[in-house]
């Protein structure tokens, strides 16, 4: 039987990035965690788009020496690597579980589109609260969203034969956006209340605990009945 699938971006959406880069940027720059985040999170897509595909792993060593340079601080070549070796212990939002685990009571397969490598994914999975039916990696693809080939690879892969397919993510830089080109049905997680055109989005929600109504709505328009 076709599937219904929904599709998660990872980090700003399940896990929390922004409590990751800047409890992080504490422990290298004390006093300074705030200011490491805010600056992080305006030059990581910029590092992502240079050049040839660099791993994750690799993009999050530039940007932090970036950071580092941009607001005067001391980084020591060896702490460089700290956030490749923190991001597996970043928590997930306390709204995950619920959240998830209704939608799998009612038949929902998962899969994670990240932008990130296939190793650290994995211990990131450790602390997801219910286990995901695929994954697409930049890794796989060689390419950071907002470039579409992390979605065409799902939509090859199992969007065609899927009786709905939503995607669900916090970024409506690297996911709305390209989904919205592509004509993917979307949730927008707005969880900072940014004030981006919410109409790009198919439905917009603050947080996760929204998630399962919106797509009991979204479904439902496609004319699909929840799973026995």
């Amino acid at each position: 039987m076709p599937g219904r699938w929904l599709t998660f971006d990872c980090f700003g959406t399940l896990i929390d990035w922004r409590h990751g880069i800047r409890t992080t940027g504490e422990l290298l720059f004390p006093g300074h965690g705030a200011a490491f985040l805010d600056a992080y999170a305006g030059t990581e897509a910029e590092v992502e788009s240079e050049g040839s595909f660099h791993r994750y792993r690799a993009v999050l060593t530039e940007t932090t020496r970036r950071v580092a340079r941009q607001l005067s601080l001391d980084l020591k070549p060896d702490d460089a690597t700290a956030l490749v070796s923190t991001i597996p212990y970043w928590p997930p939002f306390g709204d995950v579980g619920p959240a998830l685990g209704e939608l799998r009571k009612e038949g929902w397969k998962f899969a994670l589109l990240t932008n990130c490598d296939r190793d650290i994914i994995a211990l990131t999975q450790r602390r997801l609260p219910v286990p995901f039916d695929a994954v697409v990696t930049a890794e796989d693809v060689s390419a950071y969203k907002p470039n579409p080939a992390h979605f065409l690879l799902f939509q090859s892969t199992f969007g065609a034969s899927a009786d709905v397919w939503i995607h669900v993510a916090q970024s409506y830089f690297h996911d709305i956006k390209p989904t919205s080109e592509l004509g993917i049905t979307r949730v927008w997680v707005n969880r900072q209340g940014e004030k981006d055109d919410p109409s790009l989005a198919d439905a917009v929600v603050g947080n996760l605990t929204e998630l399962p109504g919106a797509v009991r709505r979204l479904s439902g328009d496609a004319g699909l009945s929840p799973s026995p």
